[in-house]
């Protein structure tokens, strides 16, 4: 197979492409409501969850470690999880009903009403990231996007969203992990400091 040498660029072409990413003003105010809904959820004893295809299901799984586990600072463990973890329910849900119903059949058996649902989708339609997002919206949960491109179809299903810039899955994957960062440092202050957990 012959190689396009053409379509190789240099390191200054591709630090071109991460310029600016974080200059957007909407971050702030999209990170600040995300973070008021994860808090007032934890406090009333409720479930964060996370899912995400690919690159996103690890930062789904990266962000839920970090409230379950701890960012910065000791205290208890949050009650986050990410859907994307059990191999036997996604291969079986998969098998049984397809691909797009992964995650918003666990949705129905494990999200209750006050819960939290984050989706993470670069390009804002992953069909299963939209029935999930549905699926919570159906069962009274706090949805949330982290998207890109626009915001895609998810915007139909979720309360809040923080939508990245337009763009390759990667450079939409890089605001996400440094805006869900801030979240997770900015919930454990308030949960902290505000609240006094430790």
């Amino acid at each position: 197979m012959a190689v396009d040498y053409k379509a190789q660029r240099d390191f200054d072409a591709l630090i071109a492409d991460r310029r600016n990413l974080f200059d957007a003003p909407h971050y702030k105010a999209q990170v600040h409501a995300i973070v008021e809904a994860i808090v007032t959820a934890l406090r009333a004893g409720k479930r964060v969850f996370w899912c995400g295809n690919g690159g996103s299901a690890a930062e789904a799984q990266h962000m839920a470690a970090e409230l379950s586990g701890r960012y910065l600072r000791e205290r208890p463990g949050l009650n986050s999880e990410a859907l994307s973890v059990n191999t036997s329910t996604l291969t079986c849900v998969g098998n049984d009903y397809g691909y797009d119903h992964v995650f918003s059949r666990q949705v129905q058996a494990f999200v209750q009403p006050g819960d939290v649902l984050i989706g993470m989708t670069t390009s804002g339609t992953s069909k299963n990231i939209v029935l999930a997002l549905e699926e919570g919206k159906k069962r009274g949960a706090v949805t949330i996007a982290f998207t890109g491109n626009g915001g895609g179809t998810v915007m139909q299903y979720s309360d809040h969203a923080l939508v990245g810039p337009d763009g390759y899955a990667a450079i939409v994957q890089e605001v996400h992990q440094v805006m869900a960062h801030i979240v997770c440092d900015l919930v454990e202050q308030k949960l902290i400091f505000e609240d006094g957990l430790k």
